[in-house]
C-alpha cells in the first residue's frame, strides 16, 4: 500500500484526518493575516476549513465553534485548535494554537520594545493620544452587540445589574462572577449545586496591594485571568485593570489603554494584549512568561472538554451557569469601559474621534484598524501643529 494515499479517518466527522505540516501553514497564515477580532476570525477559519479545503462539515464546524463558547478562554484560539484537533489530533491540536498565536505575539513582542524605548518622544505620545479615544469606541460597540444577544429577559438584566452594584462597591471580579453564575442557576429553577464553580472563585490569586514585581506573581495572575475568561475577550481589561492598576499599580491607565491599543492593531488573538504587558513590566522574558500564563488554560481546557462537548452543551445546568457568568461579564465590560473612558477621552478633540469612530464602527462596520490609524493621524496633525 502506498503510506501517502490511506490517512486515517476522523470518528466525528468522517472527513480523512490530514498532516500536522499542513495544519502550521494554515494557522500561521491566519495568525498573521487575521485583524478584526474574533467575529472576523471565525469567518476566515470557516471559510478556510469549510469552503476551500473541506476539513470540516458546517455542522462540525459550528459543533467546534458551540464547544469553544461553554468554556473560558479566547474564543477564535480555541477554535483553532477544535480545529487542529479534528484535522490531525491532539499534535493538531496543540500546532493550531501554537501557530494561530505566534505571530501576533512577536509581533507585539516588537512592538512592545518600540514602545518602551520611544513611547516618551512626543510624535509618538500623540499618536497613542489619537488611538486610545477610538479603543474606547471599539470596546462601546462590543458592549453593544454583546448586550442585545445577552439581555434577552428579565433575569439575565437583573444579573447584570446586581453586578455592577457589586463591582462599585468594590467586590472582587471573580466572586461577581461567581455571585452572576449561581444568581442564575437559582433564577432558572435549578436546584443542584453549584459548590464547585464556588471553590473555583475562592481560589483566586487576590495579590496584596502594592505588592512587589515578580515573574511568578505575573504569570500567576495572567494564568487565573486566561482561566476565567468568559464571554467576549473585552473582558480581559476589567481583569486586567483590576490586578494589574488598581492593587498592584505595576501598570497605569494609559500603559493599559496603549497596551489595548497595540492588541488591537495587530492580527490574531486579542489576548496578546498580555505579551505586550509581560514585555513591559518583564523584557523579553516577560512577555514569554504572560504569554504562556493567559493562554495555557485554553489548551488544557479544549484538551479536557472535547470528549465531553456534547454532554455539556446540552446541560440545562451548564446552559444556566453560562447565561449568569456572561451577565456578569457584560457589567465588567460596562464598569471598565466607563473607567477607560475617562482616561481617553480628555477634551474636544478626542472626544469628537471617540464619537466618528463609534459612527463608524456601528453604523457603516469601518475595520477598527483603519480608523486606529485615522485617530492616530488626525491627533498627530492636531497636537504636531
Amino acid at each position: 500500500m502506498n503510506r501517502g494515499t490511506a490517512e486515517p479517518q476522523n470518528r466525528e466527522t468522517g472527513i480523512p484526518r490530514g498532516r500536522v505540516n499542513e495544519v502550521a501553514r494554515l494557522f500561521l497564515r491566519l495568525g498573521a493575516s487575521s485583524f478584526g477580532g474574533p467575529a472576523a476570525h471565525i469567518a476566515l477559519m470557516q471559510d478556510e476549513v469549510v469552503r476551500k479545503r473541506g476539513w470540516l462539515s458546517t455542522a462540525s464546524f459550528l459543533d467546534a465553534l458551540s464547544a469553544s463558547n461553554v468554556i473560558p478562554g479566547p474564543n477564535s484560539t480555541e477554535l483553532a485548535m477544535h480545529v487542529g484537533h479534528q484535522r490531525a489530533g491532539a499534535r493538531g491540536l496543540i500546532v493550531a494554537g501554537v501557530c494561530f498565536i505566534l505571530p501576533s505575539a512577536l509581533l507585539v513582542c516588537a512592538l512592545a520594545a518600540g514602545y518602551a524605548r520611544y513611547a516618551s518622544v512626543p510624535d509618538v505620545g500623540h499618536i497613542f493620544y489619537g488611538i486610545k479615544p477610538v479603543v474606547i469606541a471599539i470596546v462601546a460597540v462590543a458592549v453593544w452587540t454583546l448586550g442585545r444577544t445577552t439581555m434577552t429577559a428579565v433575569a439575565p438584566a437583573l444579573v447584570a445589574a446586581g453586578a455592577l452594584v457589586l463591582l462599585a462597591a468594590g467586590v472582587h471580579e471573580l466572586f461577581v462572577l461567581a455571585v452572576s453564575g449561581a444568581a442564575a442557576l437559582v433564577a432558572s429553577g435549578t436546584r443542584q449545586s453549584f459548590g464547585a464553580f464556588a471553590v473555583s472563585a475562592l481560589a483566586t490569586v487576590a495579590p496584596a496591594s502594592g505588592a512587589s514585581f515578580s515573574l511568578g506573581l505575573m504569570f500567576l495572575l495572567f494564568l487565573k485571568t486566561g482561566a476565567v475568561l468568559f464571554g467576549s475577550g473585552y473582558v480581559l481589561l476589567a481583569f486586567l485593570r483590576a490586578d494589574f492598576v488598581e492593587r498592584l499599580g505595576w501598570l497605569t491607565e494609559q500603559q493599559l489603554l496603549d497596551a489595548i491599543a497595540v492588541g488591537q492593531l495587530t492580527p490574531g488573538p486579542v489576548s496578546t494584549t498580555a505579551t505586550f504587558i509581560g514585555y513591559l513590566l518583564g523584557g523579553p522574558f516577560g512577555a514569554l512568561v504572560a504569554t504562556v500564563g493567559i493562554f495555557m488554560p485554553a489548551f488544557v481546557f479544549v484538551a479536557l472538554t472535547r470528549p465531553l462537548v456534547d454532554r455539556v452543551r446540552r446541560s440545562a445546568r451548564m446552559a444556566a451557569l453560562l447565561d449568569g457568568i456572561n451577565a456578569g461579564s457584560l457589567a465588567m465590560m460596562v464598569f471598565v469601559l466607563a473607567q477607560l473612558a475617562r482616561s481617553a477621552v480628555v477634551d474636544g478633540l478626542t472626544l469628537a474621534i471617540a464619537i466618528v469612530a463609534l459612527l463608524a464602527i456601528a453604523r457603516f462596520r469601518v475595520n477598527s484598524v483603519w480608523l486606529m490609524a485615522g485617530g492616530a493621524a488626525v491627533a498627530w496633525i492636531a497636537r504636531s501643529s
